[in-house]
């Protein structure tokens, strides 16, 4: 789970000279905010998700929560976005960060020469970081961890590919027993269908 590994099946890119790569380690920011965010744009085209992650900082759009959502309050954008459960937020620091890796990825893109405009969120992951430790100060004397959750942010942006049009195909599929019939047919030299 490394973009930097050559085996590994998560970030393995078909079209390598097609691509470009992008990594934050140990973001002061948290784990499922920047989860959720990074869900919220992946197999986006690059320039819409830069402009949705500003529009999330300006609070004119928001972040679904689907999966880290215990506690999380209602709002009526995220019915927009296609929640099902209405709930979502605005993490402005974990967009801001994103935002961040996204243009760098977009400047590795421009320096191997690929078209910008057409690039667009091919792989996205987060994995948990090892946390910081910090204390707080409670009643009758006792002391409990304070401890953040930063992440590590991989990005693979990848040129869309024209896809080749399918031959048009047969509406009408045949199966096995008229398959053989229509080959004794062929061999007998019968016309008739």
């Amino acid at each position: 789970h490394c973009v930097y590994a050559t085996n590994c099946r998560a970030c393995a890119v078909k079209e390598v000279t097609k691509s470009a790569k992008a990594r934050g380690s140990d973001l002061r920011t948290h784990f499922k905010n920047m989860r959720e965010t990074a869900m919220a744009i992946k197999k986006m085209e690059l320039a819409e998700a830069k402009k949705y992650l500003e529009e999330v900082i300006a609070m004119r759009r928001c972040i679904v929560f689907r999966r880290y959502c215990g506690g999380v309050g209602r709002t009526a954008q995220a019915k927009n976005e296609g929640s099902t459960n209405g709930q979502g937020r605005w993490p402005k620091k974990s967009a801001e960060a994103l935002l961040g890796i996204l243009k760098n990825a977009e400047s590795n893109a421009e320096v191997k020469g690929l078209d910008v405009d057409s690039l667009s969120v091919y792989h996205i992951q987060v994995n948990r970081a090892v946390q910081q430790r910090r204390r707080t100060y409670r009643a009758h004397g006792r002391i409990n961890p304070y401890m953040s959750s930063p992440c590590h942010v991989e990005v693979i942006l990848q040129e869309a590919t024209e896809a080749v049009k399918k031959e048009a195909e047969n509406p009408r599929r045949i199966g096995a027993k008229e398959a053989r019939r229509n080959a004794a047919r062929l061999k007998n030299g019968s016309t008739n269908a």
